[in-house]
C-alpha cells in the first residue's frame, strides 16, 4: 500500500518598502544625554473610558495619509494602531492521506484563518517543497493536471476522474482566488524544487477579521505506483499589503 503524509510548516513573512525622504526632527543633548524625536506634540496616543476609545495626534507636523505612484505614507501616531493584528492560524499541521487505493481518490483537509486590522489588506501564498516523494528514494507522485490536462500552479480546473492521476488541492471559503470556482476545481502546488514561485490562494482588502478558508488535499495513483511512504512540505506565506 502507498501512504502519504504532508508536513505543513507555517512561515509568515512581512514585506515592507523603505522610502527616503526629508524628515523634520529635534535633537536635545548635553554632556550626559542625547534625546532625538520627530516632533513636538500637544498630545498623542490612546485614550479610553467606559464609554469610548480614542486615538489621536494633536500638534504633530503634517499628520495624515499621503500617497503617490508606488508609495503610501501614513503620518501620525494613530497610524501605529491599525497594524497591531496580523495572524494566520492553521487548524492542523499534519495531513495524512492514508493508504492509497489505485484509481480512487484519497483526500484530507484543514482550515486557514486570517485576522488583520491593517487598512491595506493581506494575501496568503502557498507552495510545496517538491512533489509527493518517497522517503527512501526519488520516486514521486506527480502534481495533478486535472481532467483536462490544463490545471497548473496558478490556474484551477475540474478534477473528478480518479484515473487522471496526481496530487492537487482546492480552496473554498472566504477571500479565495477566483479560479477555485467550485469544490471540484483543483490546482497543483507551485513546486519550489522546480524553480516555480509562490502563488496566491487567498487575499482581502481593508480590515479582515476571522476570514476562514478550507484547503482540501487530494491524490490519486495508478496500480503501478511504487509502494512506500510519500511526503512533501507545504509552505504558507501571510503577507500584509499597504
Amino acid at each position: 500500500m502507498n501512504r502519504t503524509t504532508l508536513l505543513l510548516p507555517l512561515i509568515i513573512t512581512a514585506l515592507t518598502t523603505l522610502f527616503t525622504m526629508p524628515v523634520l526632527a529635534e535633537t536635545m543633548l548635553s554632556p550626559s544625554y542625547q534625546i532625538q524625536f520627530g516632533n513636538f506634540n500637544v498630545t498623542s496616543g490612546e485614550k479610553s473610558s467606559t464609554s469610548y476609545k480614542l486615538t489621536d495626534t494633536v500638534g504633530q507636523i503634517a499628520p495624515g495619509a499621503y500617497d503617490g505612484t508606488g508609495y503610501i505614507v501614513k503620518s501620525g501616531f494613530q497610524y501605529i494602531y491599525p497594524f497591531q493584528t496580523l495572524s494566520l492560524k492553521i487548524s492542523k499541521l499534519t495531513i495524512d492521506l492514508g493508504e492509497l487505493t489505485p484509481r480512487q481518490f484519497s483526500s484530507n483537509n484543514h482550515t486557514l484563518t486570517v485576522d488583520t486590522n491593517g487598512a491595506g489588506g493581506y494575501s496568503v501564498q502557498a507552495a510545496e517543497s517538491h512533489p509527493l516523494r518517497l522517503q527512501s528514494g526519488i520516486t514521486i507522485i506527480p502534481d495533478t493536471t486535472c481532467d483536462s490536462g490544463t490545471c497548473s500552479e496558478s490556474t484551477a480546473s475540474t478534477w473528478t476522474t480518479a484515473t487522471n492521476y496526481g496530487f492537487g488541492f482546492n480552496v473554498s471559503g472566504n477571500d479565495v482566488a477566483a479560479d477555485f470556482s467550485s469544490a471540484n476545481h483543483y490546482r497543483q502546488f507551485a513546486n519550489l524544487a522546480g524553480a516555480e514561485t509562490f502563488k496566491t490562494i487567498m487575499s482581502g482588502s481593508g480590515v479582515s477579521v476571522n476570514r476562514v478558508s478550507t484547503v482540501t488535499y487530494k491524490v490519486a495513483v495508478s496500480g503501478s505506483q511504487n509502494a512506500g511512504l510519500y511526503e512533501t512540505l507545504v509552505i504558507y506565506n501571510l503577507i500584509p499589503t499597504y
